[in-house]
C-alpha cells in the first residue's frame, strides 16, 4: 500500500507523522520468504541457464540447429499457457497443495532431462519442467501474497522476489557457460534438480494452506479457450524467433491464438464463475500495472538479446566476458532490489512504477551511442546495468501495483494475471523485436533499430501508465 506523504492544509501545522516501518520479519517468516523465493529463483534460472549449452546438447544428443530451438519452447510452451489455469486450480483447491506437486515434478522432469538419452527424452523432461513451473509461479505467488500482509512487509518480500526472478535470469547466462565448460552441459538440469531437491523437504512444514473458501466450480471452457489460445501464442512467436513470421505454421497458431483469446473474452463475460473476473480486469491498477510488466519484460529481455550478439559480433568479446558484462548488471539488480521497497514506501507503487519504466526507456535510448568502438563496452556496460536497476523497480512496483486491495480469496488470480504477464513478456520481446537485428544485413544497424524501438514502446508506455493511473487515483 502506498503511504501518502502529502497532508490537507489546516490553520495550524501539525508535526508530520512518522511514517510506518516494516516489522521486522520473525525466523519463520524468513525461512518462509526463502522457500518461495528459493522457487521463484529456480524458475527464473531455467529461463537462460541452457541457452549457452545449445550448440554443445545438440551434438551430444544429435538435435540439428532447427531442433534447438524446441529446448527452449518445449519449457516455454507449458510455463506461459497453464499459469492462469493453474493459479485458479490453487485459489479453489489449495495453493500449498499445487505448489509442492509443482516442486516435485519439476525435480523429477530436471532429473529426467539430466540423463536424458535422446531428444526425445530430453524435451519430455523440459515440457514437463515447463508444467511444474506454471504450478510453481502463480501459487508461490499467492502464499507469498497472503503471508505478508498488505504494506510496508508485503512490498519487501515481493522486492525480494522481484531482485531474484531478475537475478535467476542474469545469473543464469553465466553460470550456463561456466557449467558448460567445466561439467558439461547435463550439469545445467543437474543444478535444477538440486534446487528442487533442497527447496522440496522444507516446504511442506512451512507453507500455510490456503485457498477460497466457497470452492465454486471451475470455468471449464474459460480454461480450455485461454490455455489452447495462450499456448498458440506462445509456439507462434517462439517458432517466429528462428524462422521469422512467414511460415505458414506461424501464422496458422498466431491466428488460432489471437481467436481463442477473443473467445474466452467472450465466454468470460456470460461464465457465471468465471476463470477471469472481468470487474477485475476493469480495475485500472490490475490493468495499467500488467501492460508495465508486460512492456518492462519484453523490453528488456530484448535489449539483452541484442546486446549479447552485439558484444559477441560486433566487439568479439569472449562469452567469458559478456557474461562479465552481465554479472554487473545482476549486482545492480541485486541493490536495485533492496532499495526499491524503500522507494515504493516513499513515492507510493504507482509513481514508482511510472518513473522506472520512463528511467528504463531513456537509459535504453542511451545505448543508441554504441558504436565499433572498444570503448562502447563501457557505455553499454552503464547504461544496461543503470537500466536493470530501472526494471528492477518496474518489476516489483507493478507487482504491488496489481496486487494491492485484492481479497485473499482472489490473490491466485491477481498473482496468476501478474505471472502471467512476466512469462508472455519474456517469451513475445525477443521475436517481435529481436528478428529485426539477426535479419538486417548490417548486424550494428539493425541493434540500433531495436535500442530505438525499444526505447520509444518503454518512454510512450510510461506516458500511457501514468495518465491511467493518476485517473484512478483521482476517482
Amino acid at each position: 500500500m502506498a503511504i501518502d506523504t502529502t497532508t490537507a492544509p489546516s490553520p495550524q501545522a501539525a508535526p508530520p507523522a512518522p511514517r510506518p516501518h516494516a516489522p521486522k520479519l520473525s525466523s519463520r517468516d524468513k525461512l518462509v520468504l526463502f522457500v518461495l523465493c528459493a522457487a521463484q529463483f529456480m524458475v527464473s534460472l531455467d529461463f537462460s541457464v541452457l541457452n549457452v549449452a545449445l550448440p554443445v546438447l545438440g551434438a551430444d544428443l544429435g538435435m540439428n540447429q532447427s531442433a534447438l530451438q524446441w529446448a527452449v519452447t518445449a519449457f516455454a510452451l507449458p510455463s506461459g499457457g497453464f499459469l492462469l489455469l493453474f493459479g485458479r486450480f490453487g485459489d479453489l483447491f489449495g495453493r500449498r497443495k499445487l505448489f509442492l506437486a509443482g516442486l516435485a515434478l519439476f525435480g523429477l522432469a530436471s532429473l529426467l532431462a539430466t540423463f536424458a538419452w535422446d531428444p526425445a527424452s530430453f524435451l519430455t523432461g523440459r515440457a514437463l519442467q515447463g508444467v511444474g513451473a506454471a504450478a510453481i509461479v502463480p501459487t508461490g505467488m499467492s502464499l507469498l501474497t497472503t503471508t505478508f500482509p498488505e504494506g510496508p512487509q508485503r512490498d519487501r518480500a515481493l522486492g525480494i522476489s522481484g531482485t531474484l526472478l531478475s537475478l535467476g535470469f542474469t545469473v543464469g547466462m553465466v553460470l550456463g557457460g561456466v557449467l558448460t565448460d567445466t561439467l558439461g552441459w547435463r550439469s545445467t538440469m543437474g543444478l535444477l534438480t538440486v534446487f528442487a531437491l533442497l527447496v522440496l523437504p522444507l516446504a511442506p512444514g512451512l507453507l500455510p494452506e490456503s485457498r477460497t473458501p466457497d470452492r465454486p466450480r471451475l470455468d471449464i471452457p474459460g480454461a480450455v479457450t485461454v490455455t489452447g489460445g495462450l499456448l498458440a501464442l506462445i509456439y507462434a512467436l517462439s517458432t517466429a524467433a528462428e524462422r521469422g513470421f512467414g511460415g505458414a505454421d506461424v501464422l496458422v497458431t498466431l491466428v488460432a491464438g489471437v481467436a481463442l483469446l477473443a473467445a474466452f473474452g467472450w465466454i468470460e463475460s456470460r461464465a457465471a464463475a468465471p476463470l477471469v473476473s472481468l470487474p477485475m480486469l476493469r480495475r485500472r491498477t490490475v490493468a495499467w500495472g500488467n501492460l508495465g510488466g508486460l512492456v518492462t519484460f519484453s523490453m528488456m529481455t530484448t535489449v539483452v538479446f541484442v546486446l549479447t550478439l552485439y558484444f559477441q559480433e560486433i566487439l568479439h568479446l569472449s562469452a567469458f566476458r559478456t557474461g562479465l558484462v552481465f554479472g554487473v548488471q545482476g549486482v545492480v539488480s541485486v541493490l536495485a532490489g533492496i532499495c526499491a521497497p524503500k522507494v515504493i514506501g516513499r513515492f507510493g507503487a504507482r509513481r514508482t512504477l511510472v518513473g522506472s519504466l520512463a528511467g528504463q526507456g531513456a537509459l535504453g535510448a542511451a545505448l543508441l551511442g554504441i558504436s565499433e568502438g572498444g570503448w562502447s563496452v563501457w557505455l553499454a556496460t552503464a547504461a544496461v546495468s543503470l537500466a536493470s536497476m530501472c526494471h528492477l523497480g518496474a518489476i516489483i512496483s507493478y507487482g504491488v501495483t496489481v496486487t494491492s486491495g485484492v481479497p485473499d480469496e482472489e490473490q491466485g488470480l491477481a498473482t496468476g494475471l501478474v505471472t502471467s504477464t512476466q512469462q508472455v513478456g519474456i517469451t513475445i520481446g525477443i521475436p517481435l523485436l529481436g528478428v529485426l537485428a539477426t535479419t538486417n544485413a548490417d548486424l550494428l544497424t539493425g541493434t540500433r533499430t531495436v535500442l530505438a524501438i525499444d526505447a520509444g514502446v518503454v518512454l510512450v508506455a510510461a506516458a500511457l501508465i501514468w495518465l491511467g493511473l493518476r485517473r484512478d487515483a483521482r476517482a
